[in-house]
């Protein structure tokens, strides 16, 4: 069973919060299993969203959540990123979106990242 999307992203808005980036939570989805997206901004033009992993990467009893990258660049626009999270927001009501600013670029998905 995987763990629940509002304790996911409470626990990571904490994490960020003590490695001394700033997370505020943009749009909350639903608690159980909204599909989650981090946006990520480096404060210098540069932006990166990572979101769920396909189903196709993660095995059916696998509690992990899988991210990766939303984009093939390392880094993208802002406007690009943002007209990418308006798609996502019309097809899944239900997801939440997390922006991220750190100027060193840390995504804290270490631990759940692929590709």
């Amino acid at each position: 069973m995987r763990l629940r999307s509002d304790i996911w992203v409470s626990a990571f808005l904490r994490r960020a919060e003590i490695e001394g980036a700033f997370a505020v939570l943009r749009k909350r989805g639903a608690a159980e299993a909204g599909a989650i997206f981090i946006r990520l901004d480096r404060l210098d033009g540069t932006v990166a969203l990572y979101g769920p992993a396909p189903q196709s990467e993660m095995g059916t009893d696998d509690p992990m959540r899988l991210f990766r990258r939303m984009h093939e660049a390392d880094w993208s626009d802002a406007l690009t990123v943002e007209d990418r999270l308006m798609r996502e927001m019309k097809f899944d009501p239900d997801l939440w979106i997390v922006d991220l600013e750190d100027r060193q670029g840390r995504h804290f998905l270490d631990d759940a990242l692929i590709g």
